[in-house]
């Protein structure tokens, strides 16, 4: 028993494969990784969203691993130490994983990513090919699985721009940056409402405390235009007052005759 300890113990799992990544998954997973930050954050989730890090599935075999491009550990806080990779027999399983297909290869991505996630304990995989089009024979958008009665099954596939997921309680939905296409969580009931990044977040915040500031500032010069017409129109009625208290004490007293008559 101690031999076999000291024999996994001596296991080395690799935390890189030393492989490039396309700049297209990077981007897109290092967008969709914040803003499930965020998400999570908001709805007091204990959650850990993480990107392209090894998950092991099989204790002492190296070779059972993949790298998801997004995943999620709940009960994992995000601010948990960092670790090079995770092990699903120390308890750390996602229960969430995205795949972006490759554009060179992503039939490997079609045909291996169910059956290692499956292995690997994942409750809902959704594979995104940002390739498919209209026209694509077997390439579709979204490919979406799910474990049912503890097996990992396909539910749906779909080539609209949003996807349903159960384990992250929102869309995951597809849209246009500059020309690129990249991934947002959205809610509604039909995941009209994208949550906004950190950045848009921060820039909403500033506007709004613009919109305040010059909202007060119109009602400080509301209050002072107020003052000074309401100070016009005192010195309006003085004025009016003085006339005519200048012009009754000029007119000849009642009752008088003028010089010259009768």
């Amino acid at each position: 028993m101690v031999a076999a300890a000291k024999q996994a113990d001596a296991v080395w799992y690799p935390e890189t494969d030393e492989m490039g990544e396309h700049a297209l998954q990077r981007f897109i997973a290092e967008l969709l990784r914040g803003v499930l930050v965020r998400w999570f954050r908001a709805q007091g989730r204990v959650a850990f969203a993480g990107a392209n890090q090894f998950v092991y599935w099989r204790e002492g075999d190296p070779h059972a691993s993949r790298a998801p491009d997004v995943y999620v550990l709940e009960g994992v806080p995000q601010d948990a130490p960092e670790v090079g990779s995770w092990k699903t027999w120390e308890g750390h399983a996602p229960s969430f994983a995205l795949e972006v297909c490759s554009a060179d290869n992503w039939q490997k991505d079609y045909d291996d990513a169910p059956a290692d996630y499956d292995a690997m304990g994942v409750r809902e995989l959704v594979i995104f090919d940002p390739g498919a089009t209209a026209r694509s024979r077997r390439r579709v958008r979204w490919q979406l699985y799910r474990r049912v009665r503890g097996v990992l099954k396909s539910v749906a596939s779909a080539r609209g721009d949003r996807v349903w997921s159960q384990v992250l309680g929102c869309f995951v939905r597809l849209v246009d940056q500059d020309g690129h296409p990249r991934l947002r969580l959205a809610t509604g009931p039909n995941g009209g409402l994208l949550l906004p990044t950190a950045e848009e977040a921060e820039q909403a915040a500033l506007a709004l405390v613009h919109a305040e500031r010059a909202a007060k500032e119109a009602a400080l010069a509301a209050e002072a235009a107020e003052r000074v017409a309401k100070e016009a129109a005192r010195a309006e009625v003085e004025r009016l007052r003085r006339a005519l208290a200048e012009a009754l004490g000029a007119a000849p007293p009642v009752g008088t005759r003028s010089e010259g008559t009768g």
